[in-house]
């Protein structure tokens, strides 16, 4: 009986939050473009448009316009996606997609040998990368692509090993393979002394390409938890926090949100942080907002009743990587910049990023 009663009294508040939400926002719809008003967030316009609070595809749309997706400018006109990640009802993004590989299939191939790179990537990390997704999902397949673009025509080997710490401690290392797809990078190096273990090895031991994405991270809680809607970093202290075990903890770290300062749960992997939150056994879940919106419709407690925090967010940026000890990483990354840079001229960098989400909410 606590359990319904428990269940009754979140969707309660979530319907409060909801109308909260949606009230300030409520005129824009997706396919379309949205002036800010007062009063006005990101999540509040992305629950409006697409019934979830995932504004990321907004975000992605409008960069140029937005500098902090915490404080938007009233006035500014919003490009509000479609629901497929077109900008418009009559763009195409896979027309895009298609151009760019008529262009790379007419452009003459070198008659040089090189060894394949050997690229490395994991699962569960929806809907950046996975086996079960077009591609191997968003960012292997902006990896794989930018290796044809730019000039590039090199070709790769791909495999997905599920264990990423094994990706930092002996598969890049060792040489077996070249490039994992992909890192968060830390934003700030400067002192070693006062980051964890992972996020040092980062700063230290590794190459990273140019930015290939720009994440979003909140952070996730229950409408009626007591840190829902904290306006302060400072103000999680006591809360018991989940990241799936070996994702970066630079973000709480550089915040000071460090045990005892808080109390660190480290499950699997996202499904199961949003888990705990339902059940009441974490205060909050940081987690990307593609990633935490992706583990909250595998459990059905949590949909339209989790939702992330609308005053702190963070952005990170989103790399491939290669171990200092490959002398030929470096080269290879900067193959890959030079595509990555070609595919945000043409648009295909969108249009592969669009198209990615479209094909990833058609399996969800």
């Amino acid at each position: 009986m606590r359990n319904i009663m428990h269940s009754r009294k979140y969707l309660a508040s979530a319907s409060v939050a909801l109308i909260a939400l949606t009230s300030a926002a409520a005129a824009q719809e997706a396919c379309s473009s949205y002036t800010i008003k007062d009063g006005d967030s990101l999540g509040s316009i992305a629950q409006s448009a697409y019934g979830s609070f995932d504004y990321q595809m907004i975000f992605n749309a409008n960069r140029n316009l937005i500098d902090n997706p915490n404080s938007l400018e009233t006035g500014v006109v919003l490009q509000i996606p479609c629901e497929d990640g077109q900008l418009s009802a009559e763009s195409d993004v896979t027309e895009i997609i298609a151009q760019e590989e008529e262009k790379q299939s007419k452009k003459a191939k070198s008659n040089i040998y090189e060894p394949p790179i050997k690229l490395l990537s994991g699962n569960g990390w929806e809907p950046y990368t996975g086996e079960n997704m077009k591609g191997g999902g968003m960012l292997v397949r902006l990896a794989t692509t930018a290796l044809n673009r730019g000039g590039n025509d090199r070709e790769f080997n791909l495999s997905f090993v599920d264990d990423w710490q094994a990706h930092f401690d002996t598969l890049l290392p060792l040489g077996a393979f070249d490039v994992s797809v992909a890192w968060y990078k830390p934003a700030d190096c400067s002192n070693l002394d006062s980051l964890d273990d992972n996020t040092k090895y980062r700063c230290t031991q590794l190459d990273w390409s140019l930015p290939i994405y720009e994440s979003v991270s909140a952070y996730w809680t229950m409408p009626d938890n007591q840190y829902a809607e904290v306006k302060a970093y400072s103000d999680y202290a006591g809360a018991r926090v989940c990241r799936p075990d070996g994702w970066s903890l630079a973000e709480l770290s550089s915040e000071g949100l460090v045990e005892p300062v808080i109390t660190l749960v480290q499950p699997a992997g996202p499904e199961e942080c949003i888990e705990k939150l339902v059940k009441g056994e974490v205060d909050m879940a940081l987690l990307d907002l593609e990633g935490g919106d992706a583990a909250i419709k595998k459990v059905p407690e949590a949909v339209g009743v989790v939702q992330p925090n609308s005053s702190l967010s963070k952005l990170q940026t989103i790399h491939f990587v290669s171990h200092k000890t490959n002398p030929r990483g470096r080269v290879y990354l900067a193959l890959m910049n030079k595509g990555l840079n070609e595919m945000r001229e043409s648009g295909e960098w969108y249009a592969v990023i669009a198209d990615s989400l479209a094909d990833f909410n058609k399996l969800n």
